[in-house]
């Protein structure tokens, strides 16, 4: 959407466009995409986190397209906002119902990891060949599949050089797989080897 902005008589004309901004996950990222939009000569912008638009007092030679652009480089999608019907459904609808499908999933897995994993740390006895293979069977979709959005918006932020909360998380998450599958596979064990240390 795009409107005229009244100024005085000696200053630049400008339009007030408004985006819609996706892929927006917290404060901080609507914070980010206000910055880059307002260190644009003439540019004056206000991003709402809470409807996802951004609305931008733009000069005319700054184009809808390069106010696009500059929400890309940030990390995010951007678009001319489209005014939707009032019953038009809830766009962020889908995305919750996916990431409820992924936490359920993940929390129905981390039961027999968590059992397992405790039971075999405690009771050394209850230990099975092939077990370090059932734990990563269990683990695998946790990490991967399930904490997928969190791995997709870090590598789009690495791209642009920046870095979000997901970013924290899906870093966590790879550290703490990887320095499991090691210990689990083939990493030093403590010269200590009763209770805990026999959880391989």
């Amino acid at each position: 959407m795009t409107a005229a902005v009244a100024g005085g008589p000696d200053a630049p004309q400008l339009r007030r466009v408004e985006l819609d901004v996706s892929g927006m996950s917290c404060g901080a990222c609507a914070a980010r995409v206000e910055t880059k939009l307002n260190k644009v000569d003439g540019v004056h912008a206000s991003v709402n986190f809470a409807t996802r638009v951004a609305t931008v007092d733009a000069p005319d030679i700054v184009s809808t397209d390069d106010l696009c652009d500059v929400v890309r480089r940030s990390g995010y999608e951007a678009a001319p906002r489209a005014h939707l019907p009032v019953d038009q459904a809830d766009p962020d609808d889908a995305k919750a119902r996916s990431l409820l499908r992924r936490l359920l999933v993940a929390a129905v897995l981390l039961v027999p990891l968590a059992d397992l994993s405790v039971m075999i740390a405690v009771v050394p006895g209850t230990g099975f060949t092939g077990r370090e293979w059932v734990l990563m069977a269990l683990a695998a979709p946790i990490v991967t599949w399930a904490a997928w959005p969190f791995h997709r918006v870090a590598l789009r932020n690495a791209r642009y050089g920046i870095a979000s909360m997901e970013t924290l998380i899906s870093v966590g998450i790879t550290a703490a797989t990887l320095w499991s599958v090691y210990t689990i596979f083939g990493g030093n064990r403590p010269h200590e080897t009763r209770g805990i240390w026999q959880a391989r």
